[in-house]
């Protein structure tokens, strides 16, 4: 599967942006998919996961009750929607997919697209 994170840009404190992360090859419902994200100086951050068949999710606690993570499988996408963005929220943005069973870790994903840059300013 090869994936491609979409739908970055800049947005003022409080806004909201919607990425999206478009699979193509097998199918993204063959997969559990999960959010990343890494900041300039920093270590990549595992965000949250999405089951393959969206029946759970998982979200780091950095990220709780502002961002949700969905997926559209006939659509072979997944989303990650996020609200009330902070200024610390700023960073490349990748989705990454995995067969394993320990999908709510950060560790299992092992299967990586392209980033899509987000900026909140102040």
């Amino acid at each position: 599967v090869q994936l491609q994170a979409s739908g970055g840009g800049l947005v003022q404190a409080g806004g909201s942006l919607r990425l999206s992360c478009a699979t193509s090859g097998r199918p993204v419902s063959s997969y559990h998919v999960g959010w990343f994200r890494q900041a300039p100086g920093k270590e990549r951050e595992f965000v949250g996961a999405v089951s393959r068949s969206s029946a759970s999710t998982y979200s780091s606690d950095s990220v709780k009750g502002r961002f949700t993570i969905s997926r559209a499988n006939a659509r072979n996408t997944v989303f990650l929607q996020m609200k009330a963005l902070k200024p610390e929220d700023t960073a490349v943005y990748y989705c990454a997919a995995t067969v394993s069973t320990l999908w709510y870790q950060g560790e299992a994903y092992n299967v990586w697209g392209q980033g899509t840059q987000v900026t909140v300013s102040s």
